[in-house]
């Protein structure tokens, strides 16, 4: 085989080598935007997921704290009807007691 046509070949298996190098290297290109974009849309949806599973935390948190605060008015609202029913059955022991001490004053002044 002649020198000029081993060195045709070598150039041209050599151009086919850069050639394959460079389409390698733009399908790693592609394979890596493409991977990035999958990670931005996972990504995406896992901050999505975040926000719903927040909001839905805390809509049970405000429902617990209605609860609570319910409860609390509702236990307020039956201690101070105690209260009160104490005070009124009280009513006539605090008049007699303001009475007596009323008419205990008369009666040292007389």
């Amino acid at each position: 085989m002649p020198r000029q046509e081993v060195l045709e070949k070598i150039k041209s298996a050599e151009q086919e080598a850069d050639d394959i190098i460079e389409e390698a290297e733009a399908e790693r290109e592609d394979l890596v935007a493409e991977a990035r974009h999958e990670a931005d849309e996972i990504r995406s949806e896992a901050e999505q997921e975040a926000d719903e599973l927040e909001s839905e935390r805390l809509a049970e948190g405000r429902k617990d704290i209605e609860k609570e605060r319910e409860r609390i008015l509702e236990e307020g609202e039956s201690a101070r009807d105690e209260l009160v029913a104490d005070a009124e059955d009280r009513i006539d022991e605090a008049v007699e007691y303001a009475v007596g001490k009323f008419e205990e004053a008369v009666n040292a002044q007389t």
